[in-house]
């Protein structure tokens, strides 16, 4: 990992561009902060510097509750290269929301899972980056972006401790079988009346996960309509699950991994 810029926002929270190969990234860190702080993956479905303002909301968000908060963009997103095959996807999804044809499971796996299996060992590697910084701890976080993507990491990434999932996006059928697996608290958000997602879906995969606790928050209003009390809901979920105070190590010398 490499750091490109640092500024100090108003408000004191320390942001830091970075870059690992061809990804880039951001990290915003509370600027009170004296210990290593809990971390948030902040998800998105793509165009980093677009979604900017959203990410600085939620970053300053998680700095007022003591966490630190990280992102980075999205394979094919922003600056990154496109791919032939999931622009052809992508158009073919949009043609079929605009003729209102049914959204055929294949257009989804086409334009969904190639983002997954590349997105997460990305998000791995920035989270090793990440943990390797004197200011930042855990437990570890993820909120938001592509929920295939967040279903993912749940099951294979041990250090994330919890996650907030947006129900926004088409899901493929494959990724059903991989929500059995998750055990990891979950609060996911459904904003019902959103144009772009197939509610029974949504409804379906929140049955499908295997955690023992697991919130669903719904909402009326469109995609980007989600009230601003869900948000502070979802903060609250993740002061509860992040603000642990790390598991001591085992009396023979083993360390373990806290929350």
């Amino acid at each position: 990992m490499r750091f490109t810029s640092e500024q100090r926002l108003d408000d004191g929270l320390l942001e830091r561009e970075f870059t690992f190969g061809e990804v880039p990234g951001i990290l915003w860190t509370p600027g009170s902060a004296s210990v290593p702080v809990p971390l948030i993956l902040l998800g998105h479905p793509g165009g980093l510097h677009q979604m900017y303002p959203r990410l600085l909301a939620r970053a300053r968000h998680s700095a007022a509750d003591g966490f630190a908060a990280a992102t980075i963009e999205v394979p094919g997103g922003g600056d990154r290269p496109r791919s032939a095959a999931a622009e052809q996807a992508r158009a073919d999804l949009h043609q079929a929301l605009e003729t209102g044809d049914p959204i055929d499971g294949e257009i989804v796996d086409r334009l969904v899972l190639p983002v997954v299996e590349k997105a997460v060992p990305e998000w791995q590697t920035a989270l090793d980056a990440l943990l390797s910084l004197p200011e930042v701890g855990g437990p570890v976080g993820y909120s938001g972006g592509v929920i295939s993507v967040g279903v993912r990491l749940a099951v294979v990434e041990p250090r994330i401790s919890a996650a907030v999932l947006f129900a926004g996006s088409f899901v493929p059928r494959s990724m059903f079988e991989e929500a059995r697996r998750v055990t990891i608290p979950l609060h996911v958000l459904l904003q019902w009346d959103d144009e772009g997602n197939d509610r029974q879906a949504a409804l379906d995969l929140f049955d499908a996960f295997g955690s023992q606790e697991k919130t669903l928050h719904a909402n009326m209003g469109g995609h980007t309509g989600v009230p601003q009390f869900a948000g502070d809901a979802a903060a609250r979920f993740f002061t509860r699950h992040l603000s642990r105070p790390p598991t001591a190590p085992p009396s023979d010398g083993r360390r373990c991994r806290p929350g």
